[in-house]
């Protein structure tokens, strides 16, 4: 059993899908139809669809053992259905249940129990419980840090999350180190120009930027857009918010020359971006 796909408080993921499993029989086919069709929905945004197509497959999973991931995986793509349209009473109560039925299932240490505590915290983020949301994450934190080692790239992406929930308490001293360990983590398992690096400089530059640490905050910036540039292109829609995230902090450098002109090349790429997306399709001839 694979693990979860998980959300992110650096960017919140609508599609929070387990891995689709192996099926051999009619029965199991016809939940895999209803949960395949459901989790196609949600990653396209219609949501409507993807609750009615999930709620048949729940109803086909209501057989199944109550330890049954297939039942926990159609309760976090629900959930995600839940939260994505602002349900998040309900997004809560299916969540809870995912984790109970993957804790009975797999133990407490597995690396599912870690997603599912991540996908639960991250939506108490979004509602302000943070004191929860602080004990999920470190919870999470310890279990995929005992599964995978301390040095593992998935431990990154928990030490960044927690390090925010840290930083809107405003408690910076926790926070720091954890971003810079998980910059460190991500260089050493995925290189030092991998757009993961990048994100864990934004957060530290972001973290940086609240405490007014401009001068701190500006060569991290511009490392991260010189990452995202390379790996993404000069024309990406991440390059444009790189740009504009690092004028600002030159802004507050009063830097303003630079600014100026980083913000114009922004501008630049929103309006290509746009102009792609106004310009209709070209006709196909028909064979």
């Amino acid at each position: 059993m694979r693990r979860p796909t998980e959300i992110s408080l650096t960017i919140i993921l609508l599609l929070l899908a387990f891995c689709t499993v192996n099926v051999f029989s009619q029965e199991k086919m016809t939940w895999e139809q209803y949960e395949e069709a459901g989790r196609q929905a949600l990653a396209r945004g219609d949501y409507a669809e993807a609750e009615t197509q999930l709620k048949a497959a729940l109803k086909e999973a209501s057989g199944f053992s109550l330890k049954d991931q297939r039942l926990a995986e159609t309760l976090n793509n629900l959930a995600g259905v839940y939260r994505a349209t602002g349900r998040f009473d309900e997004a809560e109560t299916l969540y809870r249940r995912t984790l109970s039925i993957t804790e009975a299932a797999l133990g407490p240490e597995h690396l599912n129990v870690a997603a599912s505590l991540n996908n639960l915290a991250l939506l108490l983020y979004t509602r302000g419980r943070y004191e929860e949301v602080t004990r999920l994450l470190q919870r999470a934190l310890s279990i995929t840090e005992k599964a995978l080692g301390p040095e593992h790239a998935d431990v990154a992406g928990r030490l960044i999350n927690l390090a925010q929930v840290y930083r809107v308490q405003r408690n910076y001293a926790e926070a720091e180190p954890l971003l810079l360990r998980a910059v460190v983590i991500r260089e050493k398992a995925n290189g030092a120009e991998d757009e993961g690096v990048a994100v864990a400089l934004d957060n530290l530059a972001a973290l940086y930027n609240v405490q007014k640490k401009y001068s701190v905050a500006e060569p991290l910036l511009k490392r991260s857009l010189a990452i995202k540039t390379k790996a993404l292109g000069p024309e990406h829609i991440q390059v444009a918010l790189a740009l504009e995230n690092y004028a600002d902090t030159l802004s507050r450098l009063k830097r303003n020359a630079e600014a100026t002109e980083l913000r114009a090349r922004a501008k630049s790429i929103w309006a290509k971006v746009m102009k792609k997306k106004a310009t209709p399709p070209a006709p196909t001839s028909g064979a």
